[in-house]
């Protein structure tokens, strides 16, 4: 875990919105890591129970149940092992893609994760779900049971909140993103 409330992020903005990302070294394999973001037994011990087809157009389904959100996409990038993006989002929605990118080094693995949130929407608090998300991961890969963290979305929901007005309010020279 963390010794912070939540996870650091970086943010850019761009035309089409704003982009979050988080990079942390996981004291696992990549093995073990490409299988807690894949697969089906693994993606409701941090994440929500769900499916992953694992090729390029492949479903992407994920049931937040109580909440009443559900995440239906598809994969739009894959490499086995290495990547993983779908969009955070359902059809009729605007994408929100959500690129997971890993590397091994030595035994352990350098995750990077990259959430595009619209123009328009909240990205601190879409970036703050991910940051309880990322927390719950960890913990999953060390064989700790958790719940969401509340705690840890409320406190980087607030400050990313805070980054954000601060990147707009800089008005920073806008990116154009592939």
């Amino acid at each position: 875990m963390t010794e912070s409330a939540y996870l650091t992020a970086r943010f850019t903005q761009f035309a089409g919105g704003v982009r979050a990302e988080w990079r942390l070294t996981l004291d696992n394999h990549l093995e073990e890591v490409w299988s807690a973001l894949t697969d089906s037994a693994e993606l409701p011990k941090w994440l929500a129970p769900g499916e992953i087809e694992l090729r390029e157009g492949g479903a992407a389904r994920l049931d937040f149940g109580e909440s009443g959100a559900v995440i239906d996409s598809r994969v739009t990038a894959f490499a086995p092992l290495r990547l993983l993006e779908y969009s955070w989002s359902t059809p009729g929605e605007p994408t929100r893609p959500l690129r997971w990118d890993l590397e091994p080094l030595g035994p352990t693995t350098v995750l990077t994760l990259r959430l595009t949130v619209p123009a328009g929407e909240d990205a601190g608090r879409a970036a703050a779900g991910f940051a309880a998300h990322l927390e719950m991961l960890q913990a999953a890969l060390i064989g700790i049971p958790t719940k969401f963290p509340f705690a840890v979305f409320k406190a980087a929901r607030d400050a990313y909140r805070e980054q954000v007005e601060q990147l707009r309010a800089a008005r920073q020279p806008v990116q154009v993103l592939s």
